[in-house]
């Protein structure tokens, strides 16, 4: 987490600098000691082949014509052999039983069993210098003193290691410089590539702070490279839903202002005549019709509120129980049923029945589809409360013998300030528009029906209480 806050205030360009120059100097660490082995293996390959020869030279000088093992020393071929290897030179020439010995006889012996004529090199230290040897058996060609079967003779040829180090000390820093240079070329070449790869970014940047505040157009996602489209994607998204909320409030500025505007006047028209009327008749008429006024004009504001809280960015949704809220609501308009006769049922679980909502703003959506079910059925007529639980969502409807709505104008049902064209009734065509919003900011969605028999049905199609995450965010996403 530490280093995760540390690269957040860096570039990217020092970022991804910072990171890999360190992990091509670990690389080219590795390629240095794989160069250094393979230059070590070469200098042995390549010595081991002269101590090979000096071993089959010697070995061509043994005799055992005397009985025993005799060598004619080649000491031109041995003094050669010294200013090849820059170094000491040792040999040894011995019978498997010890009992002949010619040269060093405490020179290292082969740590494994030597196969018949098979050369076999090793590394040892000899008077506390390290030495490489070479050893290499065969049979004689006949036995030697009192044996009577053929035995084989051991000769070893030893040198120090200066010119093998030297040739892979040569081979080494050839790398190193070699290495040395491809990092800083690699290392320039990067910061190029990432300068002329960041640069779209820099000049959209730019471009994105050269814009006036109140300039919301998406920005042109083919003007940035691909990986970086998804970004430019998320952020045009952003914007979008900023520009949704601030023409959203423009409008309910616009709408409050226009809602607001004729019932003051109303109401100042009528305070008016109240004051300038001196019948007791007409002033108590004049009063009735200011309260009224007044009524609506509460009713409006109250309705503007709602409506500019279902229309915030974000709310929080949390388990409710819909069938509660039901028995809620349905108390709250038994007034206003009474007022006009209507049969009020309630047709729903007596278990709870959780959703995922905002108490406050769906007893409000519930109250809306209630009261506009109530105003649009006729005297003495009939209005039904369901709920009922569908594949993973909970329906919430509201059902009324009026009317109905002409077919044309379903789909508009939910805008502001809509009324149908055979609504006789006032109303200010906000409560479907409360309704419609609440639903999607809780994640689900508003559907309106004509009834076969006549009449309308509003329904409140919401995510049960037991709805995962994703779920949510696609259904609140499809909304916006």
């Amino acid at each position: 987490m530490r280093l995760d806050r540390l690269l957040l205030r860096w570039s990217l360009k020092r970022t991804v600098l910072t990171l890999l120059v360190p992990a091509l100097g670990i690389v080219g660490g590795i390629e240095l000691w794989t160069t250094y082995r393979t230059a070590v293996d070469a200098a042995n390959s390549a010595y081991d082949r002269s101590l090979l020869g000096a071993i089959k030279a010697m070995d061509a000088n043994i005799s055992t014509a005397s009985g025993g093992v005799a060598v004619e020393l080649p000491y031109t071929m041995l003094e050669f052999f010294e200013l090849t290897a820059s170094g000491q030179v040792y040999f040894r020439v011995t019978t498997e039983d010890g009992l002949t010995e010619v040269g060093s006889p405490d020179l290292p012996r082969p740590p494994v069993t030597l196969k018949t004529r098979v050369p076999y090199f090793y590394d040892a230290e000899y008077f506390g210098e390290k030495v490489r040897v070479g050893a290499y058996a065969r049979e004689l060609d006949r036995p030697v003193g009192n044996s009577v079967v053929r035995q084989r003779v051991v000769i070893q040829v030893a040198e120090t290691l200066g010119s093998r180090t030297q040739f892979a000390n040569q081979i080494t820093a050839q790398a190193v410089r070699r290495d040395i240079l491809m990092l800083l070329s690699a290392a320039g070449l990067l910061a190029v590539v990432l300068h002329l790869t960041l640069r779209p970014l820099a000049r959209l940047g730019d471009e994105v702070r050269a814009r006036s505040p109140a300039d919301l157009r998406p920005i042109d996602a083919a003007s940035a490279p691909v990986d970086a489209r998804p970004l430019v994607d998320a952020i045009n998204i952003h914007m979008a839903r900023s520009q949704h909320i601030i023409e959203a409030r423009g409008r309910f500025i616009d709408d409050a202002s226009h809602q607001l505007r004729t019932p003051l006047a109303t109401l100042r028209t009528q305070l008016d005549y109240a004051l300038r009327e001196t019948d007791p008749a007409n002033i108590r008429d004049a009063i009735d019709a200011i309260s009224r006024q007044l009524d609506d004009a509460t009713h409006r504001t109250n309705q503007m509120l709602a409506l500019a809280r279902a229309d915030a960015p974000e709310i929080s949704v949390d388990p409710i129980d819909l069938a509660a809220l039901a028995q809620q609501v349905a108390r709250e308009v038994v007034p206003a049923a009474r007022d006009k006769r209507i049969s009020l049922e309630l047709d729903g679980p007596e278990d709870a029945l959780m959703v995922l909502g905002h108490a406050g703003m769906l007893r409000e959506a519930a109250l809306n589809l209630l009261h506009n079910a109530i105003r649009f059925a006729p005297e003495e007529g009939r209005v039904v409360i369901a709920l009922h639980a569908e594949p993973g969502e909970v329906a919430f409807s509201v059902t009324d013998n009026g009317p109905g709505i002409p077919p044309d104008q379903l789909p508009r049902l939910g805008e502001r300030f809509f009324r149908a064209r055979n609504s006789l009734l006032g109303g200010s065509g906000l409560g479907l528009a409360i309704a419609r919003s609440v639903a999607e900011q809780c994640g689900g969605r508003l559907t309106i029906a004509n009834v076969a028999s006549g009449g309308c049905v509003a329904t409140l199609h919401l995510l049960p209480a037991d709805a995962d995450r994703q779920a949510i965010d696609r259904m609140v996403s499809l909304s916006s």
